[in-house]
């Protein structure tokens, strides 16, 4: 995998009103995420820009604006744009900030946080998946590390880290993760077994860990060590 160094300031690439699906991005970012409660204006800008419709299947393509998760393939999903969305702002990533991504995907939300300005590291367990996304990524502009790995030891080589986003649910919170932010750093994770999920916010204070929950949420479960 590549290791160049990642951009430092915004990167909006795709967002001039010609670029392709420019319109359904406008549309998605108007009724499902400015209609709710996505007020940042970094990451309502970042959604505009980048085009989900590169990382869905081909058959898929014509719902890539739609509101709701999409399969990928290999049993795992494109996360709903607004979960997206929420799960950046509430991590408060800033231009410049050191971002960990675990359960990259197909590399739309290391993308979006590209698109803000952020350094990217993506880790993703499924080999044949992380190629194609570091692939996807490169070809697209979007400027990220990205490497097989599993997401409950984190990435302690590129730690600490300025926020860590998770897309996919353990049933409790690894400890390395909370380990590798920064003082004042936050962790956004979904929280729980099949039958109950809650999005959670872990922020690591001077006075210790702290947690609250948000939302409820359905992500796929995070595998690896998290099962055992």
């Amino acid at each position: 995998m590549p290791s160049e160094p990642p951009a430092k300031s915004p990167v909006l690439l795709s967002s001039g009103s010609q670029a392709p699906r420019a319109e359904e991005r406008e549309r998605m970012v108007r009724t499902q995420l400015e209609a709710r409660d996505i007020t940042n204006a970094d990451v309502l800008a970042a959604m505009r820009a980048v085009p989900r419709h590169e990382f869905v299947p081909d058959d898929l393509v014509d719902q890539a604006y739609c509101d709701g998760p999409l399969p990928i393939g290999h049993g795992v999903t494109i996360s709903q744009p607004y979960v997206v969305a929420l799960m950046i702002q509430l991590a408060r990533v800033r231009p410049g900030d050191r971002v960990l991504d675990v359960g990259t995907g197909s590399g739309y939300q290391a993308a979006v946080l590209a698109a803000m300005g952020a350094e990217v590291y993506g880790l993703e367990i499924i080999e044949s998946l992380a190629s194609a996304t570091e692939q996807r990524l490169r070809r697209l502009g979007y400027s990220a590390t990205i490497r097989v790995g599993d997401g409950w030891a984190g990435w302690p080589k590129h730690a600490p880290f300025d926020a860590i986003v998770v897309a996919a649910a353990p049933t409790a919170i690894p400890p390395a993760l909370t380990d590798q932010l920064v003082e004042g750093g936050r962790l956004v994770l979904p929280l729980g077994g099949r039958g109950r999920q809650d999005l959670v916010v872990v922020t690591r204070a001077p006075t210790g860990v702290h947690r609250r929950t948000v939302i409820p949420v359905a992500f796929v479960p995070m595998t690896g060590r998290a099962q055992h």
